[in-house]
């Protein structure tokens, strides 16, 4: 019935003069199945305003949200083989590519740039869920890489928002050659005495969780996220037992030292900016958001051995 939906149905409309209604107006809530506009959840930053769900935020509306007046430099996608395997299951790698570019107008699932977060310079890094999954490839991992080169060069941090189904599988043991690459590159930022902050958020998982996500100076997360290796079904099939209610979320994770702070969207930019003073040593009262100083955020403090 392609031909009806592709070709019928949009001469009658343009006959008619009717307007195609987009089918995603409405949005449901994962939680309590409220529907809400999609222009009040993006008012609101994807987050549900009754429920306080969070949902995926797009990537380059989330590098707008963390940059002053949404101003920032991007950084262009760097060139690397497309498809080195000359993969095929049930479509052409090719063919998923074009498609999620297509979906996403993006190249692949990293974008990054450079900017001010409440006056402090970053660079700042964000995965694309929807394109494929925010699967971690060959231009992902070079893209990354860079970001971690300006970030050396402009002598500032680099903040991450990961959010990936680990590794791409389309590029086999290419994919893979990745964690070890970036994981140098965050290794690089710290030798150079700069800050590397993740801000986890749902989900992440597989071979990102496995490098760059946890190797953070410090780890921030989004409520209810879901950060992990393998996903909590396997888990289960494997060992043949039921695991704790909530398993995996960030807030599991922080009651067992693997998240250092669970923090709402909005408040993610004030509490970075606050952070990142902190560490770079600079005067706290120079962090402003609408004209009030930006909350004090203490440090989490490893016990004692």
């Amino acid at each position: 019935m392609n031909w009806i939906t592709n070709y019928v149905r949009p001469k009658i409309n343009s006959m008619l003069g009717r307007r195609e209604v987009a089918e995603n107006l409405w949005i449901k809530c994962p939680e309590t199945g409220e529907m809400v506009f999609h222009r009040d959840l993006e008012e609101n930053k994807w987050v549900i305003p009754a429920s306080g769900f969070h949902m995926k935020m797009p990537a380059k509306a989330r590098l707008k949200d963390l940059f002053d007046d949404g101003v920032y430099e991007a950084f262009p996608q760097p060139k690397v083989a497309q498809d080195p395997l000359k993969f095929r299951d049930s479509k052409k790698y090719t063919d998923r590519l074009r498609d999620s570019r297509i979906k996403t107008e993006l190249e692949d699932t990293i974008v990054a740039g450079l900017g001010r977060c409440r006056g402090v310079k970053l660079v700042g890094v964000v995965h694309e869920f929807n394109f494929m999954g925010g699967s971690l490839g060959i231009a992902a991992g070079e893209a990354i890489i860079k970001a971690f080169e300006r970030a050396i060069a402009e002598k500032c941090p680099l903040v991450i928002f990961p959010a990936s189904g680990g590794a791409r599988m389309q590029e086999g043991i290419l994919s893979l050659m990745q964690l070890p690459r970036t994981t140098v590159a965050v290794q690089m930022l710290k030798e150079a005495g700069l800050p590397y902050i993740v801000v986890l958020t749902n989900p992440t998982t597989g071979g990102v969780t496995a490098s760059y996500a946890m190797l953070g100076d410090l780890h921030l997360a989004e409520p209810g996220a879901e950060i992990c290796f393998a996903g909590k079904r396997v888990i289960e099939q494997t060992i043949r037992e039921k695991l704790p209610e909530g398993f995996q979320t960030s807030e599991y994770l922080l009651e067992h030292g693997m998240v250092d702070m669970v923090i709402k969207r909005h408040d993610i930019p004030d509490t970075l900016a606050s952070v990142l003073k902190i560490l770079m040593k600079k005067p706290a009262d120079a962090v402003k958001t609408n004209g009030a100083a930006a909350p004090v955020v203490a440090l989490p403090i490893a016990a004692s051995a």
